[in-house]
Parts: structure tokens; sequence; C-alpha cells
């Protein structure tokens, strides 16, 4: 079992927001495309602990694909506090005894601060034509995204195809029938958003990224901006981003009160305006409204609509032997 949690550590990079002579310190694990996020939000939280508590307080950040963070950190990665994209992996959690079972009941709009969703990144100018799902199932056309079975990003990017295909009136078999011709079209599957990006604009594969909405500032932070285009599809999901307190973690050091404190700035206007400057969608409707330029319109559906729930997608989709494995397979 210790080599599998130093295993589980070693293979995710640890962030860690400096700060001298540190009277407690947290460690949040959270997704991918969440990192730059995170660095503003934890500088902000560490001002206004310190202005509220007179007490400093360290904040260490751990980044990977979610589903592969959600296994180290049941695998004994000592968390504080998990930030994940999918209610999937912090349910995994909570059936492990990891985080409470009613998570979603311990924080505001069911434990989801923010919410984001999925777009199109396509090359300067868009030289394909790319402007639509119905776009990436033609012949010639490479797609990266991320592999469901390792990343949220991943599993929601792929409901989105399904789901936009369900929005149009579509029937589900007509749904699996675009979703095995885009992934036709997929040269390569990432691990996590953070390495989809890489391949798409370091090792320069692929014509679109499908990601998340946020991964726009990190691309234009980090490769320059002017790099890519962003595509608003006609559709796209509603992908909630959930948080939970690690009770193993908290209960052991004494940092539950510093970890709750932690997620609720996440709600506060602070917080919320942070998430929007990084093109994560704010629970609060005032800041919504204020970033309207970055938030364009989309018709947005939700995965209960044509999925039940990211549980009953995780079932017939992602689990060995599902849809997933089936189209790829295929499609392959």
């Amino acid at each position: 079992m210790k080599k599998i949690i130093l295993a589980a550590v070693s293979a995710i990079a640890v962030l860690t927001t400096p700060l001298s002579h540190a009277q407690t310190s947290l460690l949040n694990v959270s997704y991918d495309v969440a990192r730059e996020f995170y660095k503003d939000y934890n500088a902000a939280f560490i001002e206004h602990y310190k202005k509220s508590t007179g007490k400093d307080i360290k904040i260490d950040q751990s980044h990977g694909g979610s589903s592969a963070q959600a296994r180290a950190v049941n695998d004994g990665l000592a968390a504080d506090v998990v930030t994940m994209n999918t209610t999937t992996d912090v349910d995994f959690l909570a059936g492990t005894g990891v985080v409470s079972k009613d998570w979603r009941k311990e924080f505001a709009n069911n434990a989801s601060p923010t919410t984001s969703t999925m777009l199109f990144l396509v090359r300067r100018g868009n030289p394909k034509k790319i402007n639509d799902w119905k776009d990436l199932t033609q012949p010639g056309i490479k797609v990266v995204v991320v592999n469901p079975k390792t990343g949220g990003n991943g599993r929601m990017a792929y409901l989105a195809a399904w789901g936009q295909v369900r929005k149009q009136g579509g029937t589900d078999a007509q749904a699996q029938e675009f979703v095995t011709s885009l992934y036709k079209n997929v040269p390569i599957l990432a691990k996590g958003g953070r390495d989809a990006t890489s391949i798409f604009l370091q090792r320069n594969i692929g014509d679109v990224l499908i990601t998340f909405e946020s991964e726009v500032v990190s691309v234009n932070r980090e490769f320059g901006e002017g790099k890519v285009d962003v595509i608003h599809p006609s559709s796209s999901i509603v992908a909630e981003n959930p948080v939970a307190l690690v009770n193993r973690t908290v209960d052991k050091k004494g940092t539950r009160e510093q970890a709750k404190a932690y997620l609720e700035f996440l709600y506060s206007d602070q917080g919320q305006e942070i998430a929007a400057k990084h093109a994560i969608r704010p629970r609060s409707p005032a800041v919504l409204a204020k970033y309207k330029d970055i938030f364009k319109p989309i018709q947005f559906f939700t995965v209960e609509e044509y999925f039940g729930s990211l549980a009953e997608a995780q079932k017939v989709h992602f689990n060995d032997g599902g849809l997933f494995d089936k189209i790829y397979t295929v499609g392959k």
C-alpha cells in the first residue's frame, strides 16, 4: 500500500503557494485545468484569512486528471479538500468513506460553487472551418480530447457530444452513432485537460481541442494571445465543479475549520469574481452578468436531462465494458 501511495503522490505535481512561518497548511487536490485559477484564489484566501483571523495559512495545490486525483486521495494522498470537475469523483470518495456521504449538503448549490461547459479551441484563423459539433465528424478532422476514463474533462466532452444530439431531438441511437463517428477522428486520448492542451499546442497534434471553457484563459496566459480561436458550439453541457472536505485528513490534522473556510470563500463575491476572470462560471447572478462578455450564450442542457445522473452515466458509458469502450474500439 505504501508503494501505491508513493507512486500516486510522485505522479502528481504539487504546487505550493509560498508563505513563510505558516501556522496551518491545507492541501487542495484538484483537476487539471484549474491550476491557474487556484493560484490566484489561494493568494486571495491567504490574505482574507489573515485579515479575518490574524493568522497565517499555507495552501498546497495538487493537479491532475480528476479521476486519477480522486484515486490518489482514496489511496492516501492527504488532501484537506477536494475540488473536482465531476460529481462522480466525489461520490467515489464518499463511497469509500473518505468524504461525507451527504457532502452535497455541506455547502450551497449542491456543494458546487461554480460551473463550466465544453467548447472548442481551434488553430488561429480556424483553417478547417469548425463551427459546431457536426464539423468534428468530417473526414480528415483530428480531434484532441481527454480520455473519459481518466478525467472529468473527457467525460464532460463525451456527454456534451452525446447530449447535443438529444438536444436537437435525436435519439440515443443517433447520439451513439454521432459519438462513434467523432471518436474515429480522435488520434490520441489525453490523460487530463492540461495534457490535452499540451498535445494540441506543444506537440501540434489535431485540428480542434474539446475542453472546458476555463482553459481558454490558461492557454492565453501560457502560450500567448492569438494562438487559438475559441468556438462556442450551439449547445453544450452544464458541468458542475463540486467541492468537499476530506474527513480523514481534517480530523487527523485538526484543520476542519480552516478547510471549511477555504471552501466557503469560493462562494464569496471575491471568490466568484476570481472564478469569472478565469472563465469559470460563477453561481452569483450579479457576477455572471458583470462578465457577460466572457460567457457567451449557449443552449445548455444538464446531465440529468439525458443521462439521469452522472452516476448513471458512469455505469452506462464509462465503467469497464460500457458504451465508451465499445465506441472507442469501433472508432479505432
